[in-house]
């Protein structure tokens, strides 16, 4: 197997000199840069990552925890997330919590363990957070993402609360006044402040709040079918169902068409999130769209920053704005 001396024979070079051109830590004139380039790929010559890395203290990896990967907004944050950590030379290792606070309490653990350089979480509804905690004492950078708070870390996410006021208020100025929420699991940050949005809105309007028209549950769309089926077979159904997140707005449209009802003629409809291509529906879907991709772009940018020690300030929060896009499911014009 080739080594670096035989590179720098080869090139006419010093070992040093490969160095600075395979690692990039200090410019090289181009003439030398391309004896070396040349020298690499005559002999074959592969870096050994993790001679190097154990040289730096580092793995050159990070671990990515999320609840569910197949959900189109963690996909999004995912690619993100990716995306930047390979620009910066990293490896992810994607893990699947499942909504599962014990199963996400053994991934910390166990990545901790194979000494990734940082970790980006999407903590679970009722995390245990201190587990969290222990790995952010033990030296390991932590960034959340997507469901924010709790923990004295960076955090980057999304402002749910006011687009989620806009959009009930979008439906009462359409003339709602009995509106329902498809909730979910409230004990997830980001559905808890979806849901205080909602009351909000509702409170600005003049309009009691009916618990009765929040369905809440695990969030799952087949949980959320069942029970949004017997809201909509009430005697006085709700005239407008908004939905906090994508799960939630398959279960109420799989509700409506399993009691034969459309959108919007038998009631008006918007959602959360959503799904990819929403504008190729029929109806169109008015949707939040949260910048998801971005999102995990920021939180690998955010947690680079604290595994090479540029950023060393008190952790911080970032929310990014969504995008609301009215379409005809809400009773406007196409």
């Amino acid at each position: 197997m080739a080594t670096i001396s035989d590179v720098a024979r080869l090139a006419g070079v010093s070992t040093s000199t490969v160095s600075h051109v395979i690692n990039g830590t200090r410019p090289v004139r181009d003439e030398t840069r391309t004896r070396v380039e040349e020298a690499v790929k005559a002999t074959g010559y592969r870096r050994d990552s993790l001679a190097r890395a154990l040289r730096r203290s580092r793995t050159d990896s990070i671990g990515l925890i999320l609840t569910d990967v197949s959900e189109p907004a963690f996909a999004a944050m995912a690619r993100g997330v990716e995306r930047e950590a390979m620009d910066a030379g990293l490896t992810v290792l994607l893990a699947n919590s499942g909504e599962d606070p014990e199963l996400e309490a053994r991934t910390l653990e166990v990545l901790a363990e194979r000494r990734v350089d940082g970790l980006i979480v999407a903590p679970v509804a009722r995390s245990h957070r201190e587990a969290i905690t222990a790995v952010i004492e033990q030296g390991t950078p932590v960034v959340l993402i997507d469901r924010l708070g709790g923990v004295k870390a960076d955090q980057v996410g999304v402002e749910n609360t006011a687009p989620m006021r806009e959009l009930v208020l979008h439906m009462v100025a359409h003339g709602h006044r009995r509106i329902a929420l498809a909730a979910g699991d409230t004990g997830v940050s980001t559905i808890a402040e979806r849901r205080r949005g909602y009351l909000e809105a509702l409170d600005e309007a003049g309009i009691p709040a009916d618990e009765s028209l929040v369905v809440t549950g695990s969030g799952r769309a087949d949980d959320t079918r069942e029970r949004m089926t017997g809201v909509l077979r009430r005697s006085q159904p709700p005239s407008a169902v908004v939905a906090a997140g994508t799960e939630t707005a398959v279960g109420v449209l799989g509700a409506a068409k399993g009691l034969g009802l459309s959108v919007p003629e038998d009631f008006a409809f918007a959602t959360f999130d959503g799904f990819p291509h929403t504008d190729l529906f029929r109806p169109g879907i008015t949707a939040v769209a949260q910048p998801a991709h971005e999102i995990g772009a920021t939180a690998m940018q955010l947690l680079f920053s604290r595994i090479d020690g540029s950023l060393t300030s008190r952790p911080r929060t970032i929310r990014l704005e969504p995008e609301i896009t009215y379409r005809e499911s809400c009773g406007c014009p196409a």
